[in-house]
């Protein structure tokens, strides 16, 4: 069987990684295309993953985000019409979910947050299967189309799948120069162009928090976008370091004091490495970290005055690795019969 899988975001090669690797052990032909955005391209760079670059992000706007959905969605076609794709998976690409319904593809979508209503309603409408985890109400899931019918929920964290085979590479530490006796802080900035993202200050006052605490902490700034790489370059703080490339963030989380994020992923990566973590996020909180906050495990930042710089002292390692075998058999049971 052929297999369309489209990775639109940084986080995307990563969390479909596995998947397509058992799905290639399994004698399907995969063919991954990918939007120039972020670090999208150099992950999938950097996990020796194959692809062919098709389109880019629209920006924050509405109105560039649907020049840039029909944009994409037109070179698309031509792209996989001459493939001829029995089955399309993606985590919440939109331009997959347009395309597949045009060629009547049987379409996949994994999606761990519920609340960015038009880009999920259109992918949740058009796919046969969505895979979303448990800790996502039902209720919140069918009023963005994904009917009980092609529901299936997966336990825990989507991270503790990816990361199942996961052995973190301490060098890490000391590719990027860090200073092992320092506290070492990951940071990701908002996700600015997200239709979800509500603007807020907590991001930039962090940033002064840990450039203030210079002699004690160094932090690694993991930028989504060119611009916000060249806005904290431009801080001139010696203790922040911005990487010009895409790097294994994975084990820099696992080898790191202290998280502080407003992106999903990294959050829920920190989590499932054991990593203390803070999230900024801005915008409706989902599910999941509902429930992560609830149990503790993940804690919203209110003041960067209170973050603890403190080194941890706990065991790197994944905490509660998953088999992805059970994703793989949820995805191939979007289509009737696989071989």
């Amino acid at each position: 069987m052929k297999v369309w899988v489209d990775c639109t975001a940084a986080a995307h090669p990563l969390v479909l990684r596995p998947i397509i690797e058992r799905l290639e052990a399994m004698g399907d032909d995969v063919f991954i295309t990918a939007r120039e955005y972020g670090q999208t391209v150099g992950i999938l760079d950097r996990l020796g993953m194959h692809y062919t670059v098709v389109g880019e992000h629209g920006g924050a706007s509405r109105l560039g985000k649907a020049r840039a959905l029909e944009s994409r969605s037109r070179a698309l076609t031509r792209v996989v019409w001459k493939q001829q794709p029995e089955l399309a998976l993606a985590h919440g690409s939109v331009d997959l979910a347009v395309v597949s319904w045009l060629l009547r593809i049987a379409s996949v979508q994994m999606q761990d947050y519920e609340f960015a209503n038009l880009q999920r309603q259109i992918a949740f409408r058009a796919a046969r299967r969505v895979l979303a985890p448990e800790a996502i109400p039902v209720d919140r899931l069918r009023k963005i189309g994904a009917k009980p019918k092609k529901l299936v929920r997966y336990p825990g964290l989507k991270e503790e799948y990816y990361l199942a085979d996961f052995v973190p590479d301490e060098g890490i530490i000391d590719d990027l120069g860090l200073d092992r006796t320092k506290v070492i802080t990951v940071v990701r900035p908002p996700p600015e162009t997200s239709e979800y993202h509500a603007p807020n200050d907590l991001y930039a006052a962090t940033v002064r928090r840990l450039a203030d605490a210079d002699g004690e902490v160094q932090a690694v700034i993991i930028p989504r976008t060119t611009q916000q790489g060249e806005a904290a370059r431009a801080l001139g703080a010696p203790n922040l370091l911005i990487p010009e490339r895409a790097i294994d963030a994975q084990s820099l989380i696992a080898c790191a004091d202290l998280v502080v994020s407003a992106g999903g992923t990294m959050n829920r990566e920190a989590v499932a490495l054991g990593t203390p973590v803070y999230t900024t996020f801005s915008g409706r909180m989902g599910g999941v970290d509902e429930v992560l906050i609830h149990e503790g495990r993940l804690r919203v930042l209110e003041d960067p005055a209170a973050l603890p710089l403190v080194k941890r002292t706990e065991p790197i390692g994944v905490r509660n690795p998953r088999d992805p075998a059970f994703l793989v058999d949820a995805v191939l049971g979007a289509v009737a019969v696989h071989p």
